[in-house]
């Protein structure tokens, strides 16, 4: 009987590693923007904070989301970084929602920023997914 070795040829050579790479250091960044400073985190997300306490609340909620995509990034883990990854569209998408309703459409600095973020992470999400698929293509 023969055996197959699989290889996981996806890593640090796939875009969409580095594309879930920079989003979760990009996010883990933004969450220290808001312990350090939750005032100027506040006025980048396009909502004021009256309680600065609420920003690093956010603060590490966002450090957290981050965090969670990185051992999947580098024990080279696919599908579940895709999984983490597509689940966590729902962040900036209720973060688009809030400032649209809060702001209204005239906000349209802040709703690029969360909105683009959405589409950067589909187009991340479905990258990674599409990433077994070549693998499958070429065994």
């Amino acid at each position: 009987m023969k055996t197959q070795e699989i290889k996981n040829s996806w890593g640090f050579r796939s875009v969409s590693f580095w594309m879930t790479f920079l989003v979760a250091v990009g996010i883990i960044f933004i969450g220290l923007r808001f312990i350090v400073d939750p005032l100027a985190g506040s006025t980048g997300f396009g909502i004021p904070l009256k309680e600065l306490s609420y920003g690093r609340i956010k603060g590490i909620r966002d450090i957290f989301s981050g965090l969670v995509l990185l051992p999947f990034l580098f024990l080279k883990m696919r599908i579940p970084t895709a999984l983490a990854l597509t689940t966590a569209i729902i962040v900036p998408a209720t973060d688009f929602s809030i400032v649209l309703f809060t702001n209204g459409t005239g906000d349209l600095q802040h709703l690029l920023i969360h909105g683009l973020t959405v589409v950067y992470m589909v187009i991340t999400s479905i990258l990674l997914f599409k990433a077994g698929s070549n693998e499958l293509s070429h065994r």
